[in-house]
């Protein structure tokens, strides 16, 4: 009996000791957690004021809004003038029934304006005067000590300019004409009435094949109708202007009288 209150005595006691030792592990943890939760809560930091952006940074959208970013194209630049104008001097060859009664090498002097379409077509007009002097056979032929002679022209045609460099370049011109010859004899010995020969037909004053009868043969004067065709290159000298050289065919008939004639040009244009 004594041994058995013994072995619950003991039994208690250990017990006992047990759960103090739990109570005590409790204790220890709650100290441990209780500064932790004692600590008061982190103050939030303060936002730091942001500088200042400089005036010159704007933002995008108060930029002003370039003629691409709208859809608005820029004009193109023309490279062209609306109007071109052209001066110059020469000499002319003969050619045809022409070359058999004027020498080549008469002097020429001409001008021009040209209305531009665009930077390769246009619309030019030019008038133009050509000096013809007789041949010496010719002046046996109108039995005249001397002579003068020449022709006014108006040429209006389609003008095509070839760009090759930003310097030469290049055109072709071509169109309808308009010829007046005139000439005068200074005096003759040909008997008014007779035939004519080759020169007085050529000259245009001869009428049912003979001279006419008042005389008047030692004046002609007479319009043609024709054409012409050439073309030149040309040479920039200054940002505007350009010196040219030109080549032309021109041909004018009438009544079965012509007027053949190849004039050289050299010139200037702006």
């Amino acid at each position: 009996m004594i041994r058995k209150s013994e072995t619950i005595s003991v039994f208690r006691v250990v017990r006992f000791a047990f759960l103090i030792t739990i109570l005590a592990g409790v204790a220890t943890v709650y100290a441990q957690q209780e500064p932790a939760q004692s600590q008061p809560a982190e103050q939030p930091q303060t936002q730091q004021p942001q500088a200042q952006q400089p005036e010159s940074q704007q933002p995008a959208t108060s930029q002003e809004a370039s003629p691409e970013e709208i859809g608005v194209r820029r004009p193109k630049p023309k490279e062209y003038k609306n109007w071109t104008f052209n001066v110059g001097g020469g000499a002319s060859l003969t050619n045809g029934n022409t070359m058999n009664f004027v020498r080549g090498g008469g002097g020429i002097a001409a001008a021009g304006v040209a209305r531009n379409a665009s930077k390769y077509l246009g619309l030019r007009l030019d008038f133009q005067f050509d000096n013809l002097p007789l041949r010496t056979s010719a002046l046996q032929a109108a039995q005249a000590p001397g002579a003068t002679d020449h022709v006014y022209s108006l040429n209006l045609g389609p003008i095509i300019n070839i760009p090759v460099t930003r310097v030469w370049g290049g055109y072709l011109i071509a169109g309808p004409s308009f010829y007046h010859r005139s000439g005068k004899l200074d005096s003759s010995t040909a008997i008014p009435g007779y035939a004519c020969n080759s020169f007085f037909l050529w000259w245009g004053h001869c009428f049912n094949g003979s001279l006419p009868i008042n005389g008047q043969f030692l004046h002609a004067s007479q319009n043609e109708f024709g054409e012409d065709f050439g073309g030149g290159v040309t040479r920039k000298i200054r940002p505007n202007m350009d010196l040219y050289a030109e080549f032309r065919y021109y041909h004018g008939s009438h009544g079965g009288i012509t007027t053949d004639l190849r004039p050289i040009t050299i010139g200037v244009r702006w």
